[in-house]
């Protein structure tokens, strides 16, 4: 091995592995793209190996593969070190990555993000976007630092309960069902049926299972925003979470279905090894039922 490792080498693996280029990682790490490329290149040099596949966007190598995992512990525990003693001096401080899906990014964290700034101004958030039945593997893999996880199972300690967003069909105003109160899954058999790929459909199928009818989906649609353009445009109904009302245009409205399905959401950090100091704080300021309040 030519030299020893260090952690900027690994800061700068992790980082382009993460935003999957070096320009991107580089903005991340607020140096210059030459400089993660030699951070990188020195890295590669001490292994003997490449530990990235250069491309559009970069790639772990298998090698890089094996080395990543161990990579984001060192970067997160001089992190915690770091966040240890700004709490110590009274402030937290450094960057966390937080995952969530996209109802949430847009209906919770707008304004959980504005009373996060105002109370930390030292301390930033990066969100990542993502859906339901991924973000529990992103944040046990520490790609990032915290989730909002659906329908989590066992949490650790410090995890806030948002609350339960049930679920609506999505219809046209237009639409003769808009204005009841409920609408019943057996009273869309009618319509052509799209179903968001983002995480929900087990809630959907859910409530097909309950009322005892058969589930026939017309389309499967993976982007919510595209969905609600094609319910918009007459293509067919939906069934969404109740966050999603942020998201509507205003001939679309959302009726609650029987039988009634829902979600849980909780924002927590991961199960499987300690908190960094700057989540466990950010997260206890956080307080709980946000989505009975929105």
């Amino acid at each position: 091995m030519a030299s020893d490792v260090n952690l900027a080498q690994l800061r700068a693996l992790v980082a382009v592995a993460d935003t999957g280029g070096f320009g991107a990682a580089a903005d991340e790490l607020g140096i210059s793209q030459s400089a993660v490329s030699h951070a990188v290149a020195a890295l590669e040099r001490a292994l003997g190996a490449p530990v990235l596949w250069r491309g559009s966007p970069c790639r772990a190598t298998p090698l890089g593969e094996q080395v990543l995992p161990h990579a984001r512990t060192a970067v997160a525990s001089a992190a915690a070190v770091r966040a240890i003693a700004t709490r110590h001096s009274g402030g937290l401080t450094g960057t966390i990555r937080l995952a969530a899906p996209t109802t949430v990014c847009q209906a919770l964290l707008p304004g959980l993000l504005k009373d996060w700034r105002a109370a930390h101004p030292q301390l930033t958030v990066r969100v990542f976007e993502g859906e339901d039945d991924e973000l529990a593997a992103w944040l046990e893999a520490g790609t990032v630092d915290a989730a909002v996880l659906v329908d989590a199972g066992r949490l650790p300690p410090g995890a806030v309960a948002l609350g339960a967003d049930s679920m609506h069909v999505l219809l046209r105003r237009d639409h003769p069902l808009a204005g009841e109160p409920t609408v019943h899954v057996a009273e869309l058999e009618d319509d052509d049926f799209l179903l968001s790929e983002g995480g929900c459909e087990r809630h959907v199928r859910e409530a097909y299972r309950r009322a005892g009818v058969r589930f026939t989906p017309r389309h499967r649609i993976r982007d919510l925003n595209t969905l609600i353009g094609m319910v918009h445009a007459g293509v067919g109904v939906s069934v969404m979470p109740a966050l999603a009302l942020t998201m509507l245009p205003a001939d679309c409205v959302l009726v609650p279905i029987r039988p009634a399905v829902h979600r849980t959401l909780t924002l927590t950090g991961p199960s499987g090894r300690p908190w960094s100091p700057a989540v466990s704080g950010l997260l206890a300021g956080v307080g709980a039922d946000l989505v009975g309040r929105t």
